[in-house]
């Protein structure tokens, strides 16, 4: 990896990391607590409603309703988790490579 490109990685990284939010989105439709409202008789649900789950510290699954005014924002935090993992693999690898360089070609398997 050339430096310009390592550089490039790591400010992106920076970027990412300050608005980043683990977890993934989902939306769900629910019933109220009004027993006659409609969506207790077959009409349709309230919703969409924001949905955020994640593995918790001792791997359980677990979530949260993101209020509607925050919404846009917690969507642009899960895609920034996304891409920050992505080049977060794009260093690693190229750290993998520079500390353990590919085999030369040409070159017979260790031991032989």
């Amino acid at each position: 990896m050339k430096a310009a490109r390592r550089t490039k990685l790591i400010g992106e990284i920076e970027t990412l990391a300050e608005e980043a939010i683990f977890g993934t989105l989902s939306e769900t439709y629910r019933c109220c607590g009004n027993p006659n409202c409609r969506c207790h008789s077959g009409g349709p649900k309230h919703g969409p409603h924001l949905y955020v789950s994640y593995r918790g510290a001792l791997g359980k699954t677990t979530g949260y309703y993101v209020p509607l005014a925050v919404q846009e924002q917690v969507r642009r935090g899960i895609d920034a988790w996304s891409r920050l993992q992505a080049y977060m693999r794009e260093l690693a690898l190229a750290n993998k490579e520079r500390l353990i360089p590919k085999a030369r070609p040409g070159r017979g398997k260790p031991g032989r």
